[in-house]
């Protein structure tokens, strides 16, 4: 099933490039799994990666976007319970191989739910003073990656 990319709203755009960098991090565990690189290694960058972009993404997802929506729409449903397991996720400890892999999985589907079906949606209903707040919260900001140890190369 082909996917036309969505028309983002300039205010969801540095989201939208967040979301890139989720996705890039679930093929960089899949990566790392194709090369047999050690589990904990993979799980060393995930944990990095989730303290450092993936908890501060939520955080502004869920103050300031999911509220454009009732909070009992569906989709807002979806986006808190998935954002609710993953971080259960992330806090698992024991068997890095099973729980990277969970993890990838369902870090895609999660973004690609926002990308294809939430935020079209959030865009569709927003008003432009709430479009507007977001673009004076949201800066974009340049993506510093965690490099020391580039297993998925």
């Amino acid at each position: 099933m082909q996917h036309k990319p969505q028309k983002r709203h300039k205010a969801l755009q540095p989201l939208s490039r967040e979301h890139h960098h989720g996705l890039l991090l679930s093929w960089k565990i899949r990566t790392g799994f194709s090369k047999a690189v050690n589990p904990e290694r993979i799980r060393v960058y995930a944990n990095w990666f989730f303290e450092n972009h993936l908890i501060p993404h939520f955080e502004m997802e869920e103050a300031h976007i999911f509220p454009i929506l009732n909070p009992d729409h569906e989709f807002i449903k979806r986006a808190l319970a998935d954002h609710k397991r993953l971080k259960r996720l992330f806090a698992k400890t024991e068997d890095a191989a099973k729980i990277l892999s969970i993890i990838e999985e369902e870090l895609e589907q999660h973004i690609r739910f926002e990308e294809r079906v939430l935020f079209p949606e959030i865009q569709k209903v927003a008003t432009d003073v709430q479009m507007l707040q977001i673009e004076k919260i949201h800066q974009p900001e340049v993506f510093k990656d965690k490099l020391d140890d580039e297993f998925w190369r």
